[in-house]
């Protein structure tokens, strides 16, 4: 059976006061919009149909640039005349795939999950109905449309605004997501009209359309009450943030994972994290990062799209696209960008940065330098201050380091340029020369001395102090 899904995505939501859409808003670093394209992604669904109005060109943008499972097209809704409308916009699609059902959920509902998308389809495709209607008990149901229900099960969504005072009292409310058999949807879709007090298509319409000719209409319950949650404004979004924070970060408590304080704690729901591992405030962990067992993820880290070994100790540090071997010690302050490959056992110091190098295997580079395009061997050690000069102003170029080398301090290795095995660089040298294998290096301009230069030159500065000492200003 060919199940499809369509996501309205063309909101502009003003009160996020956002040059974007509203669905391109982040949740933990990742678009509303995206959490629900990857819950249908991975619910099985293959074909999605995204509904883009506002700011259309950068829905466009997302949907190029992300990795799909799946084939997602996009139609443009021009005039923002209520969700059927938005539906209406998708027909040549849904015609395209007729002959199963179809899943219509809001894209700034990012908490939709796979589990909650298959069970109401089953439900959905065993009681043969028409439509089935998602919704979930809540706490606290002010502003949500009631699930009204009868000896015959579903009976109607009634708006809060126009609810009883019995039906206020009802917790069951509408999620805003729905499975629509494709044939029934787009007949009901020829049959709504504008005649409500906004002038729109309203998608419930349908629901109403189809109970009137017979047809069979579901609601299914949620065990995901957050399911009905949406943003609409910069302050429902931090709560979003607050709520999938606090899950994530309870799963992973769950699993053995120590965290020993939450404020500032942000974790991906991509990222793994092996037992015994402890996590320290201010920690963000972002993308597909997978951490080891037993490792220490000091303060104020941020790792996106890392790959961290066993017995890892990270403190104050910022990785990027990168992968740290096993028995790591990195920082603090210490920065680690895209392409890069930290050996076991290696140990990186305070105020260091690398790029696109790999550093190996109990390498030490201790403090003050600067390792970038660099191809660094075992056992080496880095004096302070060392930089690999690797931009020439319009090329970059690879310094390579072999086992055993001793680089010292203030050393500038002017790539391309080679230090071999066992070599020694002598500190405050410029090597702009290939170093061969168990040699020292020196290369420095020749020291000149003038006697007697600076009795002259700092006499106003001594002065200065012994009028300090005597009280005089």
């Amino acid at each position: 059976m060919n199940n499809i899904a369509v996501v309205l995505a063309g909101g502009q939501g003003k009160r996020m006061k956002s040059d974007s859409p509203k669905v391109l808003c982040n949740v933990l670093g990742e678009p509303m919009l995206e959490w629900v394209i990857s819950a249908c992604e991975s619910a099985g669904l293959e074909k999605l149909c995204v509904v883009k109005g506002f700011c259309a060109e950068k829905i466009d943008e997302y949907l190029a640039a992300r990795k799909s499972k799946s084939e997602v097209t996009a139609v443009l809704q021009a005039e923002q005349l209520g969700t059927g409308h938005a539906v209406m916009m998708t027909e040549e699609f849904l015609k395209a795939n007729a002959g199963g059902n179809v899943l219509i959920l809001n894209g700034d509902a990012p908490f939709i999950d796979a589990e909650t998308i298959n069970s109401a389809l089953d439900e959905h495709t065993s009681t043969g109905s028409a439509v089935t209607v998602v919704t979930a008990k809540i706490d606290d149901p002010k502003g949500y449309g009631r699930i009204i229900r009868g000896a015959n099960g579903f009976e109607a969504i009634v708006e809060h605004k126009d609810c009883t005072p019995e039906q206020l009292a009802v917790n069951e409310v509408n999620s805003g997501c729905y499975w629509f058999g494709t044939a029934d949807l787009l007949e009901a879709l020829g049959e709504i009209t504008t005649d409500n007090a906004q002038g729109e298509y309203y998608l419930t319409d349908c629901i109403e359309i189809l109970l009137k000719k017979g047809r069979t209409v579901g609601a299914f319950t949620s065990c995901n009450p957050s399911v009905v949650l949406g943003a609409n404004d910069r302050r429902a979004l931090l709560e979003l943030n607050n709520i999938a924070r606090m899950e994530i970060i309870g799963r992973h408590l769950d699993n053995g994972i120590e965290f020993t304080c939450t404020d500032g704690v942000s974790v991906g729901r991509a990222v793994t994290i092996g037992r015994g591992t402890v996590i320290h405030a201010g920690t963000e962990l972002r993308g597909n990062t997978v951490i080891g067992e037993n490792c220490v993820i000091g303060r104020n880290c941020i790792l996106e799209n890392v790959t961290v070994g066993s017995g890892v100790d990270l403190n104050n540090v910022q990785a990027f696209d990168s992968v740290i071997d096993d028995d790591v010690k990195i920082g603090p302050f210490v920065q680690v960008r895209p392409g890069c490959h930290i050996k076991r056992g290696a140990k990186i110091g305070d105020f260091v940065e690398i790029k696109n190098s790999t550093i190996g295997e109990y390498t030490a580079v201790a403090h003050l330098t600067y390792v970038g395009d660099s191809d660094v061997g075992a056992n080496v050690n880095f004096g302070c201050g060392v930089v690999t000069v690797n931009y020439n102003g319009e090329k970059k170029f690879r310094t390579v380091i072999g086992d055993n080398a001793f680089i010292g301090c203030n050393t500038n290795l002017v790539a391309p340029v080679k230090i071999g095995n066992s070599a020694y660089t002598a500190a405050g040298s410029t090597i702009t020369k290939d170093v061969p294998d168990n040699a020292l290096a020196i290369e420095r301009g020749k020291q000149d001395i003038k006697a007697d230069y600076a009795v002259k030159k700092l006499a106003h500065h001594r002065q200065k102090l012994e009028d300090k000492k005597n009280g005089k200003k």
